[in-house]
């Protein structure tokens, strides 16, 4: 790998990096002033349990925007790379996406329930 592909994935890596923090930061900025809105913790979590349905509406929303967009960038990777190891390694991410919204969503059923 030459040094400008280093610098270029190390340069989109700190980028993603630096999206997760702000996605964090603004998450629990949400948090603290829907506490203080509602009086406290416990107001906070009785306003988020009257509205978990509008949750659930809202993150299969999330989940059929994400997967509109993979399918897309999915056609487009395979226009440009036809080999077999793309697709292997294709699958073995859509595999792991699965997992892990199977995953939270049984975690949010659980703690629900």
């Amino acid at each position: 790998m030459s040094w400008v592909a280093v610098r270029r994935y190390s340069a989109r890596a700190l980028l993603a990096l630096l999206v997760l923090v702000l996605v964090l930061i603004a998450a629990a900025v949400v948090n603290l002033v829907g506490i203080r809105m509602a009086g406290g913790i416990d107001g906070w979590r009785q306003w988020m349990d009257a509205h978990a349905g509008w949750f659930l509406v809202w993150r299969l929303l999330l989940y059929a925007v994400t997967v509109y967009g993979w399918l897309w960038m999915r056609r487009r990777l395979h226009a440009r790379e036809p080999e077999g190891g793309a697709r292997q390694r294709l699958l073995r991410v859509e595999v792991a996406a699965v997992l892990a919204v199977v995953a939270l969503e049984v975690s949010q059923f659980m703690q629900a329930g």
